[in-house]
């Protein structure tokens, strides 16, 4: 009897491991997804709009001009992009210098005409009316 209570208490355990791994599956989803969305702005040279669709956080922390002449600086040097390809992505609620909240950190390789295998970490986070929303963009 209590190998059966074993059992079934590791069954379970599974089971609540996996439906966490799927919502965190989920959350990367959709935090992909809006952080697509927005690069897609950027790569685009919509670097305002970028900005007023970025977080609270972020638009706390960088003024809309200080941030149209970083990527003025940053993006516009390394021409069109060719690809780009999601590497990786991963689940956080503490980051270091950011308050708590939920984050995906996500790490792309990206080719540009004037600079192959650049990598970007670009980190949106679940803002309280429920949207993901960037919080960070980092290209080297």
């Amino acid at each position: 009897m209590r190998h059966r209570w074993a059992v079934v208490a590791t069954v379970v355990l599974s089971l609540a491991a996996a439906a966490g791994w799927a919502a965190d599956q989920g959350k990367e989803k959709a935090a992909e997804a809006a952080a697509l969305q927005w690069l897609a702005l950027v790569d685009n040279g919509r670097y305002s709009d970028s900005w007023s669709q970025s977080s609270e956080v972020f638009r706390q922390a960088i003024s809309q001009e200080q941030w149209v002449q970083a990527l003025q600086k940053v993006r516009t040097p390394l021409g069109k992009l060719v690809s780009r390809k999601l590497s990786s992505a991963t689940h956080a609620v503490n980051l270091p210098g950011a308050p708590e909240g939920e984050y995906v950190v996500l790490q792309f390789t990206a080719s540009y005409e004037n600079k192959k295998g650049a990598v970007e970490t670009i980190t949106p986070m679940l803002e309280k009316d429920g949207a993901w929303r960037v919080s960070g963009y980092f290209v080297k």
